[in-house]
């Protein structure tokens, strides 16, 4: 027997008594036998040794030693003791005292069931069972043991280690699910990101994502990419954008237009000043910039509306922007109007009574105590009433005024709802759902404050005769076939009743009613005229009305409970005065205006009512039918309507450059979790940059081409070609200037030591985007084909602009040499543009070869050499070198320069592009134009299609050497293929 069998068996021999000791003299028998048949006379002398020896370890260790002295002895066999030369008694025992064999039986017996009671593991005692007599109910049940082993697991049930700690009073499921806790507990995890009032609704049905510090849906998780399509096309598709942020301007009205004036440009618009939406008539939108440095510095699009006048100096303006813009836009209007921070915080005032805020505020203690490991348990946010109530820590700031002026600027962020309906029946949603208030002249309870603003409004006859006539034109939206009717930007101020009242008993999907479709006048008057300017006055604009109408809701259980006390089940339930009265805006919006293909698409409506409401609002929206979408069906509506989406086509904004740092940094992850033989090589198929679009670049090197082409190209610098002509094409010489870098500076310093002095928020970048009505509309003229099949009806004569000459190219290269232009593509073929594909221009043997074959798919770009496979071999052998020698690969180092050079080691990833870029516009066989931000195929136009940006300068060279059939026509490659695919380039403006 072996060493580990030998040591194994004393292991188990450990326990057994000291009995018998058997002589060494051999015998007639031999094996095994002998151990049972001893002598007669060794067996007395063996009483003796048996009753002056004790059975304890001595013996056993004398045993173990004569054990392992003849361990070499015995031979192996099946029983693993046999055969072999013995060193024990052959011979049988004479005879045998009972008295000592029962004594030593005993002893073993004792032994042996000590052995067997005694646990060799943590396991319980249904754990030791066979699996087939396992059963769940036996952990908690010991009846449902076998007896034999219920007394025994009885007493490990009554062990204090085994016992169930003392369940807390919150531990049930029900318990957990009260109102109370569940707002303290949705409250705590609101901290870092702000919920949405229908977040929970989101959450179930949504892919939730976390930006711009909120939690907001990004996708539904059932698969409706078409169904949202259709919806925005044929019925109604809505979506909560109440995490836009509203600025509230409160001030005399000539002080607020003459700062706002510093950070628009007519140029581009539409302005503050305009006079339909100064009168609060229409809602305006339009892109901002730092104070004075238009075109440059720019801080992003914004929506705004004005409140009506009411005959005082006072005015109010609402600014919607962004909440990636929120910073740079809200740090530039304090500092034109020289706003100071409030000496008093403000601090919001509790919503709920006395009495239930000191019960509140015991659950947020006892919650804190119980949840010890958690360090904020004791900075615990007071109960709120409502889900999703405020955006900011009560002690920041809210609103800022100015000692200068008295104009005031608020935040007043997820205190006004928003929420969109898309799609050509939104209006017969909003008439199925919203019914006017009431009048409502006496109180419904003395007690309490509900709705005691209306009261007191419904006793003055004009407030009353307005709201009639709101009612009246609310009525008349119900007989247009599509919001796009309406006059753009139509705003329509309007006071409902609970919309919870009015809910159906099972899910309907709104149907307009043809008969109401009718073209009488009042119909005709109002989408020609638009709504009147009284008629766009709302209680919403009233802080304090929001306030009571938010406080004095009434609750989802009480009305749940008046519903259940009605005598017909699913009747109409009214509540009389007891309803409440809400005040809401209603903002048209009019969907596709641009280019002359689907006009209109994509309108709908824009909801604002005060806070708390929300879910009382939404619940009845989905019941009419409608379809809820999140981010990705706002991407999808902005790309089919080819408008800039927020803040991902803003490059020159620092939202925009934030936006493309986070999307290269999550694609080049992406790229280097793959394999090298799964992912794409983009040295080799001549891609420079594949996860971000080096927009500087692009803009320098065109601008250096321009420059080394010389006299040989229509940009020859003429001063007084540029003189001339500027004057002709309406640049303002006597406020531009042009700089040595190619940027335009203004003369007029007025304003400027305010912004000076404040730490700039915004970096600068090199290039800027074209925003100019009057040049892109010259643009979009010379991009159509004036001759052969492809000519547009709308000709360059027809529009009335000029003609592609030097003295007309002239001064816009100078003006902007660094300038980028949005821009539509169309696929003239098959594939599918994607993000960051390379716009090119063509050659003339592709346009050549296009004229002989349409259906030419188009050229394909040689593989390139990868110049990086061998430095990245080098650094992978130096670094298996690393680890035997250290010293040797600083010596090896020293002497290679080029990796000393290029390569830091990390910088290195086969298949990228590593250090500068070179000349991205000549790296590849077709000039580089520009860039693709959003492509995938077009369900509204039936074929690929792209969103992106073109050098302004390459457009320009482009088109005046495009023959004049073929103009606008360019090139798409996806950055991993080599195809070249043509595709027609539109300015839509």
């Amino acid at each position: 027997m072996s060493g580990s069998k030998e040591k194994k068996r004393a292991k188990k021999m450990r326990n057994q008594p000291a009995n018998v000791t058997l002589s060494a003299e051999p015998g007639p028998f031999s094996g095994g036998g002998n151990r049972a048949c001893s002598t007669l006379g060794d067996v007395r002398s063996e009483q003796q040794n048996f009753s002056n020896q004790s059975s304890g370890p001595s013996y056993r260790k004398d045993q173990y030693i004569s054990r392992g002295q003849n361990r070499g002895e015995r031979g192996r066999g099946r029983g693993g003791w046999q055969g072999g030369s013995q060193s024990v008694s052959e011979e049988m025992p004479k005879y045998v005292t009972v008295s000592a064999f029962a004594q030593a039986r005993a002893a073993e017996i004792k032994a042996m069931l000590k052995a067997v009671s005694q646990k060799s593991s943590n396991s319980l005692v249904f754990q030791t069972l066979p699996r087939h007599m396992r059963r769940r109910a036996m952990s908690h049940n010991v009846k449902r043991l076998p007896r034999r082993l219920q007394e025994m697991a009885r007493k490990e049930a009554e062990k204090a280690v085994h016992q169930k700690k003392e369940q807390s009073k919150t531990k049930c499921r029900k318990a957990r699910r009260r109102h109370i806790h569940l707002v303290v507990e949705f409250n705590r995890r609101q901290r870092k990101n702000i919920w949405l009032e229908t977040h929970i609704w989101h959450a179930k049905r949504f892919h939730m994502v976390k930006k711009w510090g909120y939690c907001l849906g990004n996708s539904p998780t059932e698969k409706c990419y078409r169904a949202c399509y259709r919806a925005m096309t044929k019925h109604c598709l809505l979506q909560d954008l109440s995490y836009y942020c509203c600025l509230e301007l409160t001030g005399r009205e000539n002080e607020l237009l003459k700062q706002l004036s510093r950070i628009c440009s007519m140029d581009t618009g539409l302005t503050f000043e305009e006079a339909c939406c100064l009168s609060g008539r229409f809602e305006g939108s339009l892109d901002l910039y730092q104070a004075d440095r238009y075109p440059e510095a720019m801080l992003g699009p914004v929506t705004f509306i004005w409140k009506p006048r009411d005959g005082s100096e006072n005015r109010q303006l609402w600014i919607w922007v962004h909440p990636a813009l929120k910073q740079d836009i809200l740090g530039e209007l304090k500092a034109i109007f020289q706003c100071s921070e409030p000496e008093e915080i403000c601090i919001p005032e509790p919503v709920t009574p006395s009495v239930q805020e000191e019960k509140q505020k015991d659950v947020v203690q006892s919650l804190g105590k119980r949840r010890k490991e958690d360090k904020e348990g004791e900075k615990a946010v007071p109960v709120k009433k409502i889900i999703g109530d405020g955006t900011r820590d009560p002690l920041q700031a809210c609103f800022w005024i100015s000692p200068a002026t008295g104009i005031m600027i608020s935040d007043r962020s997820m205190e006004i709802l928003r929420y969109r309906l898309i799609g050509p029946l939104a209006h017969c949603v909003l008439t199925d759902t919203l019914k006017a208030a009431a009048l409502q002249t006496e109180m419904a309870n003395s007690e309490t404050e509900l709705n005691n603003w209306w009261v007191e409004n419904c006793k003055d006859s004009d407030r009353v005769s307005l709201h009639q006539r709101q009612s009246a034109i609310f009525e008349l939206l119900e007989g247009l076939s599509s919001p796009s009717q309406m006059p753009p930007g139509t705003i329509l101020g309007l006071t409902v009743g609970d919309p919870r009242v009015n809910l159906p008993k099972k899910k309907t999907k709104a149907i307009p009613d043809f008969e109401k479709y009718q073209d009488n006048d009042k119909v005709r008057q109002l989408y020609l005229e638009g709504v009147p300017a009284d008629c766009a006055h709302s209680f919403i604009w009233d802080q304090d009305i929001c306030k009571n109408v938010t406080e004095t809701k009434i609750s989802e259980q009480d009305i749940n409970q008046m519903r259940a006390q009605l005598l017909v089940p699913g009747s109409h339930l009214d509540l009389g005065p007891s309803e409440s009265k809400i005040p809401i805006l209603l903002v048209q919006q009019p969907g596709k205006m641009a280019g002359e293909d689907r006009p209109g698409w994509g309108s709908g409506w824009d909801l604002y009512l005060p806070k708390g409401w929300g879910m009382a609002f939404w619940i009845p929206f989905i019941y009419r039918g409608v379809r809820v979408g999140g981010l990705q069906e706002a991407l999808k509506h902005s790309e089919y309507q080819r408008t800039p989406h927020t803040p991902n086509d803003f490059p020159d904004c620092r939202a925009g450059m934030q936006f493309a740092k986070e999307l290269e940094a999550d694609l080049r992850e992406k790229f280097k979790r793959r394999p090298p033989a799964k992912r794409a090589n983009y040295v080799k198929l001549g891609t420079l940059s594949p996860f971000i679009c080096p927009w500087g670049q692009l803009t320098k090197n065109w601008e250096g081409r321009m420059k080394a082409a010389g006299g040989h190209s229509f940009c020859e610098s003429k001063a007084e070609v540029v003189k001339a002509a500027s004057s002709e094409t309406g640049e303002l010489e006597e406020t531009m200037e042009v700089s040595s870098e190619g940027a335009l500076k203004t003369k007029d310093d007025t304003g400027t030591h305010d912004v000076g002095e404040r730490d700039e928020t915004v970096t600068a970048s090199d290039f800027i985007v074209l925003r100019s009505e009057k040049l892109l509309q010259q643009l979009a003229a010379w991009c159509y084909p004036t001759a052969g099949r492809d000519r547009r009806v709308r000709l360059v004569s027809r529009l009335g602009q000029k003609q592609m000459a030097e003295d007309v190219l002239l001064p816009i290269l100078m003006s902007y040499p660094r300038a980028l232009v949005w821009v539509k593509l169309s696929l003239l073929g098959k594939g599918n543009p994607e993000l960051h594909a390379m716009i090119c221009i063509p050659t003339e043997d592709d346009l050549l070869q296009l004229s002989k074959d349409r259906l030419y798919c188009g050229p394909q770009e040689p593989r390139h050499q990868d110049i990086f496979k061998h430095k990245i071999r080098k650094l992978k052998e130096e670094k298996k070198k690393k680890k035997k020698t250290t010293k040797a690969l600083e010596d090896e180092l020293a002497s290679i320069p080029d990796i000393e050079t290029t390569d830091r080691h990390e910088d290195l990833v086969l298949g990228l592009w590593s250090g500068a870029l070179p000349d991205v516009t000549s790296h590849c066989s077709r000039t580089l134009l520009g860039y693709v931000t959003r492509g995938d195929f077009s369900l509204a136009a039936g074929c690929g299609e792209a969103l992106g940006f073109v050098s302004l300068t390459g457009l320009l060279w482009m088109l005046h050497q495009q023959p004049a059939a073929r103009k606008g026509l360019v090139l798409l490659r996806t950055p991993a293929s080599l195809q070249y695919r043509f595709a027609r380039l539109n300015i839509e403006v």
